[in-house]
């Protein structure tokens, strides 16, 4: 049988038995549903507005158009069986892997979710002739659509403000950003097109401070692919090549730690046998790279942008991994490198900027000269690759 993870609750559900979600429409002769507050959908995901109630498909019928049981009225709106929400029009139809992002604290992850999701919408999709938009009545925890780009997008982009660092969710439920999308491709001679729903669950990165707090995670145990953000600030031996400003000394801590423990995790919730490597691919992703530009020279391979094609660069991407690498072991980090090869069959460096320039710490400002994001998507362009949802380029 089929199994996904939901985009919300990320638990691992069956397609096939999907449930439906009353349209809220009046039948005649018939008494309309009331909209009432969720308990199971709260628990799971947050959300604590009113919202439809939602069934079961019966043994028999259609898979697409289920009336309601209480008001009669035919529903073709899907939704998950464990908590309850509704689920993009096209989510069963083609496979959406998930993607879960973490990141330590300080490691920027809110302000490369933000960019992430701005340049996905703007210039990726341009790029890959693709149309992407939100779904879901909420995003990241805070509310509509609307709200989010205001609270977020429109606060970096537009205000020149950086946010505050991300608050620990209660119970650690929130709800997550998701995307969704479509692009066409070439089957047996015809364009046809495919529809993939991204989740990015911003959690705080004092969640993953403690064991006990990542493995309350449940994104991360149902995620296809992992991108993990690591503060460059903390690498051992940053500190001799770099200037770091005083809010990179905050609260911080060795990236090894957070990768020990989602590691601790991944082979847990999925019992990995020690003789085994966790399978599950996993882009390693240092920010805030713009702090080290004078330190890497105007001609360092690692300035040097991929094609700008729809696809993944492959070619560029093993480059980019193999200087990194080098970097690490001149910083005195290749323990970060050795624990990667002794437990994952698949992960690959990035060095990613999320502002393009370093901010200013003390007022929480961006670089006069605005956003300039540098090279944020080539992580989850890799992982799209090799998911086959993206061509990737140079294999």
């Amino acid at each position: 049988m089929s199994k996904v993870a939901c985009p919300y609750c990320y638990h691992r559900i069956e397609l096939a038995k999907l449930h439906f979600q009353c349209t809220g429409r009046v039948t005649p002769g018939r008494q309309r549903c009331a909209k009432a507050v969720d308990e199971e959908r709260k628990r799971l995901t947050g959300y604590a507005s009113p919202s439809w109630p939602t069934f079961p498909r019966p043994p028999s019928g259609s898979l697409r158009l289920v009336p309601c049981p209480d008001c009669g009225t035919p529903s073709g709106i899907r939704a998950c069986p464990v908590c309850h929400t509704p689920l993009p029009a096209n989510f069963a139809d083609s496979r959406s892997p998930l993607i879960g992002m973490v990141g330590g604290k300080n490691a920027g992850k809110t302000v490369y979710t933000t960019v992430l999701a701005h340049e996905i919408r703007h210039n990726i999709r341009r790029r890959f002739a693709a149309d992407i938009w939100f779904a879901g009545d909420q995003q990241g925890g805070i509310g509509s659509v609307s709200d989010w780009l205001a609270d977020y997008e429109q606060a970096l982009f537009t205000d020149s403000r950086l946010f505050e660092s991300t608050a620990s969710a209660a119970d650690g439920i929130k709800v997550p950003l998701v995307l969704q999308w479509r692009q066409p491709k070439r089957s047996l001679g015809r364009e046809v097109h495919s529809t993939t729903t991204l989740s990015f669950y911003d959690a705080a990165g004092e969640d993953m401070t403690t064991q006990e707090f990542v493995n309350a995670q449940a994104y991360l145990t149902s995620a296809d692919g992992l991108i993990v953000l690591l503060d460059p600030f903390q690498l051992k031996g940053a500190q001799d090549r770099i200037k770091v400003p005083a809010a990179g000394r905050r609260d911080s801590e060795p990236p090894i730690n957070v990768l020990t423990r989602i590691t601790e995790l991944l082979r847990t919730s999925h019992a990995v046998p020690a003789k085994r490597k966790i399978q599950i691919p996993v882009a390693v992703v240092f920010s805030k790279i713009d702090a080290f530009f004078p330190v890497l020279g105007d001609g360092h391979p690692l300035l040097r942008a991929p094609d700008a094609g729809p696809y993944y660069d492959e070619a560029h991407g093993r480059d980019t991994d193999e200087h990194l690498r080098a970097l690490l072991a001149e910083l005195d980090a290749d323990d970060i490198d050795a624990h990667l090869r002794a437990h994952y069959k698949s992960f690959r460096y990035f060095a990613v900027s999320s502002l393009g320039a370093e901010p200013d710490y003390d007022r929480n400002r961006v670089d006069a000269g605005g956003v300039r994001p540098f090279r944020v998507d080539e992580p989850l362009l890799w992982l799209l690759g090799l998911f086959k949802v993206v061509a990737r380029s140079n294999p």
